[in-house]
This record gives C-alpha cells, structure tokens and sequence, in this order.
C-alpha cells in the first residue's frame, strides 16, 4: 500500500460576502495517497478550487486538519508556509502565468532562483525539466514563439524543477485545443505513473479526469464520492 502524503480531516472553509456566511467547505475527509493522481470535480462554486490552495498552502482553512506529508500546513505562519511551498509544491495553471520577456529557460529557472543552488546545478535541472516535457529544443524561446499547448509544458516544467513530492493543477487544460490538453494530460499521468509525483488536478471536464487514477466529487462544499 502506497503512503498517506495529505491527510484531511474536518476541513471547513467559511466565507464572508456581506452579511452573508458562505460555506465552501464543510468538514471535508480525504486520504491522498503518495503517487496518485487525484481528478477534483465539481460544478463551479462547489469548493474544488478551495480544496487545492488549502493542499498546495495557498489559502488557509476555518477550521480542521491538513497534513501534508505529515506537516499540518494550516499550523504553519506565512514564512514557514512560504518556504514550505517552494520545497514542496509544484504549481501549474489555467493560464500559464509565463513572463512574456522571459525565454522558456528563464521561466523554468525562476523557482530555483529562491534556492542556494549554484548556476551549473540550476542550468542542469532546468535543462531536465523541458527535457521531461519534450521541450529542450525551445528552451530558448519566448512564450509568444509557442503554441498555448507548448506553454503549458513550460509551466509544467517551471513545477516540476524543484523536485517536489507534490503537483497541483488547476483546469490546466482549460485554455487548450483538444490535442495540446491529451499532451499535457499525458504528461501529468506520467509524472504520477512513471516518477511518482502525486498530482491533484482541479477540472470539470470528465474526458481530462479519466487520466487520473481517482475522481472525487464535490457539491455544495461536500464531497459526494
């Protein structure tokens, strides 16, 4: 049996709008397991994109449990989550977040820029990451010399140039045409099967969840399955 890399227990998540209390998440239960890649589904509004910044320390829960390789991150203050975060998490988004004036090298290099790495050890990971998304022919490019599909490798190769145990997407093949979004699904199976990399992804879209190894669902703040 593989190993509990996030364990949540009584996770709930209120939010304010106005004088009203809305609640996004409500004493949410979930055991991740380490190589899995885990689908979050969900209409909008249900609390799946919630869920994922609480995992990956983006956002803090109300109340409730959420370890992380045995760390309660919901314990930890903003420098310590911080820097947990940049060990530990690699992120990639709907929208790529590239920096237009950088070349795809340089976007990659940013996260180990944080680090104490030397500039050999730097270029060696950067290199190895584009190379792991089929990229180390463009590594010189700028974004807007790549398709959307080849930008999404870039940021998943900018997360995954740390090494870290855990990957988290959200709708990451939300802005891609048909062909681009199986690629980069293929690339987050992989990572899960072949390096394993845990993967949690956030879509609403049935055909990209079938590439995980487990779909869960949430309505309303609640898992339902």
């Amino acid at each position: 049996m593989a190993e509990t890399i996030v364990k949540i227990r009584e996770l709930t998540k209120l939010y304010a709008q106005g004088e009203i209390q809305v609640t996004a998440l409500d004493r949410i239960a979930l055991d991740i397991a380490a190589g899995e890649f885990l689908a979050l589904m969900g209409p909008s509004g249900s609390g799946k994109s919630t869920l994922l910044h609480i995992i990956a320390g983006v956002d803090r829960p109300t109340s409730g449990e959420c370890l992380v390789q045995g760390v309660d991150v919901t314990k930890l203050n903003e420098s310590e989550l911080a820097d947990w975060r940049n060990q530990n998490v690699g992120f990639v988004f709907q929208t790529f977040n590239l920096i237009p004036v950088l070349t795809a090298f340089e976007n990659v290099e940013l996260p180990l820029l944080l680090t104490q790495l030397g500039r050999a050890q730097r270029r060696k990971q950067v290199e190895a990451a584009l190379d792991l998304v089929g990229l180390a022919d463009r590594m010189h490019h700028l974004p807007k010399q790549l398709s959307g599909g080849q930008e999404q490798r870039v940021a998943i190769a900018r997360a995954l140039v740390t090494d870290p145990k855990l990957v988290v997407a959200d709708e990451p093949t939300g802005n891609l045409d048909s062909h681009s979004a199986h690629e980069v699904l293929g690339i987050l199976q992989s990572l899960s099967q072949q390096a394993g990399k845990t993967v949690i992804m956030v879509t609403h879209d049935p055909k990209a969840a079938a590439f995980g190894s487990r779909s869960i669902h949430l309505e309303k703040g609640e898992l339902t399955r």
